[in-house]
């Protein structure tokens, strides 16, 4: 099932108190957020279409002005609430670029089709990413580099993978 919204980011506070918001991305390039018009806020109970007027940086955070939100009061409520994108706003992915909502729970085999278990979390390491891939109660966690992960068929909903020596054991 492909998600049509992913999340890049959540705003994690209020910053200054002209409405900007400090935003911590989940996206693996903060730059992306430079080319963003849109965002949808998510409250819970419904999506906002934000406008993004501003992008500035500050250490890892993306620090986001949203059009026609001038005060501090105005964006206070957000905090700790997604950002997401539309797919037709993601950025384009690269060749063997996935996004993590379209892995998870995709079924993970061996090179000689042996069952490995189901996809259930993606974690970002910032060297490469892990995938965790759980059956019967058991979890390996699995770099994702090009030894380890031989194909990826979204279609399908199947992975390849390799395992290479001592990760099972």
């Amino acid at each position: 099932m492909m998600e049509d919204l992913l999340q890049v980011g959540v705003i994690t506070s209020t910053h200054g108190l002209n409405g900007e918001v400090k935003v911590f991305p989940t996206t693996d390039d903060i730059e992306r957020f430079k080319n963003l018009k849109n965002v949808l806020l998510d409250t819970g109970e419904n999506q906002i279409e934000l406008e993004i007027e501003n992008v500035k940086f500050f250490k890892q955070f993306a620090i986001l002005k949203f059009k026609d939100y001038n005060h501090i009061n105005e964006v206070e409520k957000y905090k700790s609430k997604p950002l997401l994108v539309t797919r037709e706003n993601a950025v384009p992915l690269e060749e063997g670029e996935f996004f993590i909502a379209d892995l998870i729970g995709i079924n993970v085999i061996d090179e000689n089709n042996n069952e490995i278990g189901t996809l259930t979390e993606v974690i970002q390491t910032g060297a490469n990413d892990v995938y965790v891939v759980k059956k019967e109660g058991k979890e390996i966690l699995l770099p994702a580099i090009k030894q380890c992960i031989l194909n990826t068929d979204l279609k399908a909903q199947k992975m390849t993978v390799h395992i290479m020596k001592g990760l099972l054991d």
